[in-house]
């Protein structure tokens, strides 16, 4: 009998949990022969080997999964054999599974994980360099499909589109078509209003705000004063030693230290005030120190606020609001030999008035259809602690990061309620989010106001909460068809629904008409017609209850819900209601209020924005 080989053992959970076991890692690129064990999704009965095919390669890199796959097992044991690399079976560490002492730099220590910690992740290229082109993005949605993903996370994004030129739009619908929730990121073009992108009303649209943590960094001023803002790069030895402070605002090019711009400047120990814009924070700092400088403040933007990022700088810095870098330019205008030091701080939790808008989020309303409510969810965004391709953990910021936690509670929320519709999931995510910080005040933006709908979208995502919702708004991908025969001739909406439609023979219904979870609403000027819309509501949680109606407008309108109370007797029964508005009197504006169905301590709350023209 011939020896038997030693095979190393993985053991798979396909949309579960992940677990390495006999691992035997030597630092080399060499291949070794791995037996992976998979346990089969719950809800699914496959039989054929040809079943699972597609999933034990969603495993690998679909480019060498072929090649890498022996034998595929289906009656002795689930799974199948492949030749791996170590940093290949690291790859298969990718859902967010639990990583004790995560940290960037020493910064932000703890227990880290994803969203949706039992998840499994593929991972599709659609981006080559810096350009991520439609017909990529198609290809790796279409190919995700294909492969059974249950969720879409969409970190990418251009100008707002018509949705038949739209690839993100035209894919996500044929995705929700087949039961795939899609999320993606609004973009990183605010504080402006109408810069989102991904507003399709069948997409999740994600903002970005921040954390109640903060990476200190405080400057400290000749005079005494100290002002506190961020950094990633806090430095042990950088001392308390007050060093000359020097403001290079001899043009705009040189007051944002852009590339070229200090040549003419000796900033050789210096601590050096950059006015935030243009290039980026960091190459700022890469730029003082080409030339000698020991340390950077980066003052915010008019536009930034009181917005802060801590980022992994080159030399020691700090990030401090607008309204701080011009009381330290005040300060070196003051005298003629200023002085600062930075304190590195490290990390603090529980910062106040947390969760806050990012300045860079983008904001709504949405240039194609300004009448649904875009964003239409914040979640955290900003100085994320996240996995790094050529490092453990980096700090990044953007709706690039915020978009994903969506993606992962959704998934939770797909596995808890596996036959709740991608409208539902929505639904659930935007009607049981909160609108107050920690300090019991309302979310504010970056210029410490209290943030509007068209920042923060229906508020911050509140996971626990969304499992539970009480009442949905549902959607098939069928009552978008009127609404697109609103906006486009049949040429285009066949484009983005993939099917003959005659939009002669269909009703078309305004944006506003949609069975959508916010509301938006336009009252135009010198009118006392009332505005009225429907909605439908589907009882996903006890099968006997009922909701009592909670109406909050401004006082410039009236508005009333019939009826004022809903009653169910079965789990999915649907219920519906009107609500109409009214102006009271004159102005002009966005104000907003909202609607709630209180049941007990659920709430299901839909966000109401009023354009008064």
């Amino acid at each position: 009998m011939a020896p038997r080989k030693h095979f190393l053992s993985i053991v798979l959970f396909l949309c579960a949990s992940v677990l390495l076991s006999g691992q035997h890692a030597d630092g080399t690129d060499e291949p070794k022969v791995y037996i992976v064990h998979v346990k089969q999704p719950e809800g699914e009965n496959f039989s054929a080997a040809e079943q699972w095919a597609p999933w034990y390669s969603s495993l690998l890199n679909r480019d060498t999964a072929a090649s890498r796959i022996i034998y595929s097992y289906r009656n002795v044991m689930t799974g199948f054999s492949a030749r791996l690399t170590d940093k290949e079976v690291e790859a298969i560490t990718a859902a967010g599974a639990f990583v004790k002492g995560a940290n960037a730099n020493g910064n932000a220590k703890g227990v880290a994980s994803g969203m949706a910690p039992r998840a499994h992740i593929a991972a599709y290229k659609v981006c080559y360099g810096d350009e991520c082109q439609g017909h990529d993005i198609l290809a790796g949605m279409d190919a995700a499909v294909d492969d059974g993903v249950d969720v879409l996370s969409l970190s990418l994004g251009g100008d707002s589109e018509p949705y038949h030129s739209d690839p993100i739009a035209q894919g996500g619908f044929n995705a929700i078509n087949r039961g795939v929730f899609v999320s993606c990121s609004a973009g990183n073009s605010g504080p402006d209003h109408s810069t989102l992108s991904n507003d399709a009303p069948w997409l999740l649209t994600v903002g970005a705000s921040t954390m109640d943590r903060s990476l200190l960094a405080t400057v400290k001023l000749g005079d005494g004063q100290e002002f506190d803002g961020e950094t990633l790069y806090q430095p042990h030895d950088f001392g308390s030693k007050m060093l000359p402070l020097m403001y290079p605002n001899a043009n705009e090019q040189s007051s944002l230290c852009v590339s070229g711009s200090l040549d003419r400047f000796d900033v050789r120990g210096k601590i050096v005030l950059c006015d935030r814009g243009q290039n980026s924070r960091i190459e700022k700092g890469q730029v003082v120190q080409f030339g000698g400088g020991a340390g950077m403040i980066v003052a915010n933007a008019p536009a930034d606020g009181y917005a802060t990022v801590a980022d992994p700088h080159v030399l020691p810095a700090s990030n401090v609001p607008y309204a701080y870098g011009l009381k330290i330019k005040s300060y070196i205008n003051s005298t003629a030999s200023p002085t600062a030091t930075i304190i590195f701080k490290g990390t603090a939790m529980n910062t106040p008035h947390s969760p806050a808008m990012a300045s860079f989020s983008s904001r709504g309303p949405s240039q194609i259809t300004p009448v649904i409510l875009k964003p239409d969810i914040t979640g955290p965004g900003v100085s994320v602690l996240a996995a790094w391709n050529d490092q453990t953990f980096n700090m990044i910021s953007g709706t690039s990061m915020s978009c994903p936690h969506l993606s992962g509670i959704a998934a939770l929320i797909k596995k808890a309620h596996p036959d709740w519709s991608p409208a539902a999931i929505k639904s659930a995510i935007m009607t049981t989010a909160y609108v107050t910080d920690n300090s019991r005040g309302p979310i504010l933006d970056e210029r410490h106001l209290p943030a509007d709908f068209f920042a923060m979208g229906a508020g911050h995502v509140n996971p626990p909460n969304a499992i539970d919702p009480g009442l949905v708004y549902d959607l098939t991908p069928q009552d978008y068809i009127p609404y697109l025969c609103g906006l486009y001739d049949s040429t285009y909406v066949q484009v983005i629904v993939r099917k003959h439609v005659d939009c002669s023979s269909v009703k078309s219904i305004s944006e506003g008409e949609l069975n959508y979870p916010s509301i938006s609403v336009t009252l135009p000027a010198n009118s006392s017609t009332s505005v009225s819309y429907t909605r439908t509501v589907t009882n996903v949680g006890e099968p006997k209850s009922t909701y009592t109606v909670k109406l909050d407008v401004p006082k410039e309108v009236s508005a009333g819900v019939t009826p004022t109370t809903l009653s169910f007797n079965e789990v999915n029964q649907k219920q519906s209601f009107s609500i109409s508005f009214r102006r009271n009197g004159g102005g002009s504006g966005a104000v907003q209020g909202q609607l709630l169905w209180v049941s007990g301590k659920l709430e299901v709350r839909s966000p109401i924005s009023i354009k008064l023209e």
